[in-house]
Formats: structure tokens, C-alpha cells, sequence
């Protein structure tokens, strides 16, 4: 398989996940690294869960993929921010 190969394919909805401390800012760091690859995020596309003790919270944005450069672009941006503790 080339880099470009893929399962999926293009356009599709896809869920990126981050995880992280439970702060004030978390949410929309999340939100800002993904508007960097996306267009519009629609808010109704951006669930938040916190952790069973409330120390750590997840941000799922379900977008339109367009690429799979785009999807390396996000997760790249993501694994980057140091109050990204995990991304899936």
C-alpha cells in the first residue's frame, strides 16, 4: 500500500477523537486545531464526555473527510498540542 492508499473512501463522515485534562479550554483547542483542516465544524457535530471521576474529558467532531492528507494533517495538529494527552 502506497501512503495514499486507503479503506476509506472520499468524501465521508469521520470521527476524530481527543482526550484530555478536564480544564476550562480544553473543548475549544480541540475545536481550534480541527478548524484549521475544516471548513465549518457545525456545532451539533462536537460531543463532549467526561471521564467517571470528572479529571479528563473527550472531544468527538465528527467532519467531512476529504483526504486522507487532511485526516494526517488533524491528528498531526493534535498529537502536537501538549494538552492532547491521546487521540483516536
Amino acid at each position: 500500500m502506497s501512503e495514499e492508499d486507503t479503506l476509506f473512501e472520499f468524501p465521508c463522515q469521520f470521527p476524530i477523537k481527543a482526550m484530555g485534562k478536564n480544564t476550562d479550554n480544553f473543548n475549544t483547542i480541540v475545536i481550534d486545531i480541527v478548524s484549521q483542516h475544516v471548513e465549518c465544524i457545525d456545532e451539533e457535530c462536537v460531543k463532549t464526555r467526561l471521564s467517571s471521576g470528572d479529571k479528563f474529558l473527550s472531544v468527538t467532531i465528527t467532519i467531512e473527510a476529504t483526504s486522507k492528507k487532511q485526516l494526517d494533517a488533524i491528528y498531526q495538529g493534535l498529537t502536537d498540542h501538549p494538552d492532547v494527552l491521546m487521540s483516536l
